[in-house]
């Protein structure tokens, strides 16, 4: 059976989440490739609203097993919140798996973005300060800590000393921070190890699996396509790949068993942080936009910027 890639034909915030949901009675698994909790989805089940934001939307429907894949960056802390958040209101989250090989948003990855970010002025991207772009530059890196590295501390440590080395001395020395301690760092991450033990498997093992036995999977990418690390308005964009390709790479999913992709796009255009926008509305149409539309972003809180629907 096939794997299917729904994916964001323009800046984000098409509606990837509500295409999920409608698709969940007919998929065995949904999976989130890339990303992490910068990516917010708000998903209406029976009059009730959901805001996702690390978990993929395919949560919300009872046979569908959620999985979040290898290319995702996973906050720990966040990550349980938004468990907690879904229990409380009666989803059964048991469900979820993450693949032992995702990259974890440590908290100095977040105290990173933030100065940063501040640091460029006029030049900022627009990050949510979330960790994410420190997270998969880590990754890129080699320094990076995966969620199967919270199963051997003597590992564990030795990545997050290594990672530190270079990171203290840059909040040190240029950003006028304290530095992070290592067993600080380490004990924060052990403490959601054992929680998280039984969500954790071999997600690519798993996936392909699925497809062995005739089962679809359905990949949610975040994001959308002009938000592309290689292919978006660069540097306005994120850290990872939010296109089919890049499925493909986050999951572990070969391109010859995706049998469909799927763009999704609105009837007009929005878009969140710094960034060209050749459509922009800055006049009454754009207001009018944003208040009816009710455009304000899910993770962040901004109100979006609006305009004309762009075919190109």
């Amino acid at each position: 059976m096939p794997a299917v890639v729904i994916v964001g034909a323009q800046w984000g915030d098409e509606g990837k989440g509500k295409a999920t949901d409608l698709l969940g009675e007919r998929v065995d698994y949904v999976v989130k490739p890339n990303g992490g909790n910068n990516a917010g989805h708000t998903v209406v089940v029976d009059g009730e609203k959901f805001e996702l934001k690390l978990l993929p939307a395919g949560i919300l429907s009872p046979q569908v097993t959620p999985v979040i894949g290898n290319g995702v960056v996973v906050n720990l802390e966040a990550l349980f919140e938004e468990i907690g958040m879904l229990e409380s209101r009666g989803v059964d989250a048991s469900r979820l798996r993450i693949s032992a090989n995702a990259h974890i948003v440590a908290p100095y990855h977040q105290t990173l973005d933030k100065v940063t970010e501040r640091f460029l002025g006029k030049r900022a991207i627009g990050t949510t300060g979330r960790g994410i772009g420190p997270a998969y530059m880590d990754k890129i890196g080699r320094l990076g800590i995966r969620v199967q590295d919270l199963y051997d501390e003597s590992i564990l440590r030795q990545k997050i000393e290594g990672a530190l080395r270079q990171k203290n001395e840059l909040l040190v020395k240029l950003y006028n921070r304290r530095a992070v301690e290592v067993d600080e760092i380490v004990e924060n991450l052990l403490s959601y190890a054992e929680r998280l033990r039984p969500m954790v498997v071999d997600a690519t093992l798993v996936l392909n699996d699925a497809l062995d036995r005739g089962e679809v999977v359905l990949m949610e990418g975040g994001q959308a396509t002009y938000l592309d690390v290689d292919h978006g308005t660069y540097p306005f964009v994120t850290s990872s790949n939010p296109t089919a390709g890049g499925a493909c790479t986050g999951t572990g999913i070969g391109p010859t068993r995706i049998d469909r992709v799927i763009g999704i796009v609105k009837a007009y255009t929005t878009r969140v942080g710094a960034g060209p926008f050749p459509t922009e509305l800055f006049d009454k149409w754009g207001e009018y936009l944003q208040t009816t539309g009710g455009e304000v972003g899910v993770n962040t809180g901004r109100p979006r910027r609006c305009g004309w629907y762009d075919a190109l």
